[in-house]
């Protein structure tokens, strides 16, 4: 069932009649539709993030952090919620945990690219020389664009407008600083196969977290087949059911 809060800011489905114990945040290009099996039977809410689906895009290019601090108006203090986030919406649950840890219970994470995006191969030399020209001015952004358009990777080659610099920002950032940060327990579910983020970004955060336990998915890669929301929808009632409070260190 689609519903809305903060007046209509935020557009969601929603799961379950109770207070609300879980929100979930999708990948890049996907949306709330996504935790449909994983959340059947709980009492939750998934966020169709802005620029995806039927959600209006932000007003300007936002970063995981505006994402975050777009999220707060939709969360109870009094009661905070498991924060379950996959890839693109794990970036935006790291950003909130660290920044308003009194709005988050616990974590659960999938596929989150933690690091930033590190290319095995160079720009192609055509748009290296374009971006260089445009520099001291002798190249526009509508050609550097177009070079970007025909050499840049699937998801930027199919995002429009403000989603376009939206994707450049958050590839561009790095994580590990907030996850030293956050005090939160910590879920870390991972599909073994997952090449966008690969597993060993997955133990990197488990060995930088204060408190978290990392699973590894063997038959599952970075989208949600069958065996990860299992293992997801397991680690999200373990992570409901414990009571609130601060991880051990």
């Amino acid at each position: 069932m689609l519903t809305s809060l903060a007046q209509g800011a935020i557009v969601a489905e929603r799961f379950g009649d109770g207070p609300v114990d879980v929100i979930a945040l999708h990948g890049w290009g996907r949306t709330g539709k996504d935790f449909s099996t994983i959340l059947a039977g709980m009492n939750a809410l998934a966020v169709h993030l802005p620029g995806f689906g039927s959600a209006l895009p932000p007003p300007e290019p936002w970063s995981p952090g505006d994402y975050a601090t777009w999220l707060t108006q939709g969360i109870d203090p009094k009661r905070p919620p498991v924060i379950v986030g996959h890839s693109f919406g794990g970036r935006i649950a790291v950003r909130l945990a660290a920044h308003y840890p009194h709005l988050v219970k616990s974590m659960v994470l999938t596929g989150v690219p933690f690091g930033k995006r590190h290319s095995q191969k160079k720009p192609p030399l055509q748009l290296r020389l374009a971006k260089t020209l445009h520099s001291v001015g002798l190249v526009t952004e509508k050609r550097v664009d177009k070079l970007r358009q025909q050499f840049g990777s699937a998801d930027y080659r199919a995002a429009q407008g403000v989603m376009r610099q939206v994707l450049v920002k958050a590839v561009n950032e790095d994580y590990f600083d907030d996850l030293a940060r956050i005090d939160h327990h910590v879920e870390l579910v991972w599909g073994k196969n997952d090449a966008p983020a690969p597993l060993t970004l997955a133990e990197k955060a488990d060995s930088v977290l204060a408190a978290s336990t990392l699973t590894v998915v063997s038959g599952s890669a970075h989208l949600l087949d069958q065996e990860l929301e299992t293992a997801l929808a397991r680690a999200i009632t373990k992570a409901v059911a414990t009571p609130l409070g601060k991880a051990d260190h």
